[in-house]
């Protein structure tokens, strides 16, 4: 049976379980304390090198870590994800999007909001993510202008993944009702069949206060990105 490592707060992880819910296949779930440092330990390292969640462990042994990589390897020979190439390569374009102009910015910030760590956070930098968060979701407002679903017609892994920190935004400081397209779609994902809804806040984790970056060595460390849980 395939392994979830999971860590319930993560926007990330929720992907993962939530395309398995979808597909309706078992799975059994390691919880990690990544803010304890658990991430940090060789064994967890070897799972997954940056030391974050989510990650899988195939039945024969195999790992895969990254959220988007993971739903592109479940999602395949589903409806999830598409069989001809270019449509794929658009799925992939929006996975790129989502991780360089949504989770990096929209998903930063409302972790450090919600974890207290914004006012130890410069405030150039603060600033920097909020106009780029800002300028995802006029770009998402202007695609999902001329289409139900993000990658095409129908919904599937891209959806899953920009839903995830899009739909937290508010949580970051972004007013999402001024992007009614965006409002729509996000109502359009929530009517899946099968979505999870369930939410895990950071207050549940007394110890999500701590900063990854204390806790994730390597031989040559660079910063951790909390965005990343």
């Amino acid at each position: 049976m395939l392994t979830l490592y999971d860590y319930l707060p993560s926007q990330n992880a929720w992907k993962v379980r939530q395309l398995l819910a979808h597909l309706q296949r078992p799975y059994r779930t390691r919880h990690i304390s990544i803010f304890e440092g658990e991430g940090a330990s060789a064994d967890f390292r070897a799972i997954s090198p940056t030391g974050t969640v989510p990650a899988i462990e195939l039945e024969d042994g195999r790992c895969l870590a990254e959220s988007n990589a993971i739903l592109m390897f479940l999602a395949q020979g589903t409806p999830y994800l598409p069989d001809d190439g270019f449509a794929r390569a658009k799925v992939w374009q929006w996975l790129c999007f989502e991780q360089e102009r949504v989770e990096s910015q929209i998903g930063a910030l409302r972790h450090w909001t919600l974890t207290g760590k914004l006012p130890r956070r410069p405030q150039a930098l603060v600033e920097l993510k909020r106009g780029a968060g800002h300028n995802a979701l006029g770009i998402l407002e202007h695609e999902l202008a001329t289409r139900d679903f993000i990658a095409g017609d129908r919904y599937g892994i891209a959806d899953i993944a920009l839903f995830a920190y899009t739909s937290r935004a508010d949580e970051a400081g972004f007013p999402l009702q001024a992007y009614p397209q965006v409002c729509a779609w996000l109502a359009r994902v929530r009517s899946q069949p099968g979505f999870l809804a369930q939410t895990h806040p950071y207050s549940g984790d007394p110890h999500s206060v701590r900063e990854l970056g204390d806790l994730i060595s390597a031989p040559n460390p660079a910063p951790a990105a909390p965005e990343s849980t």
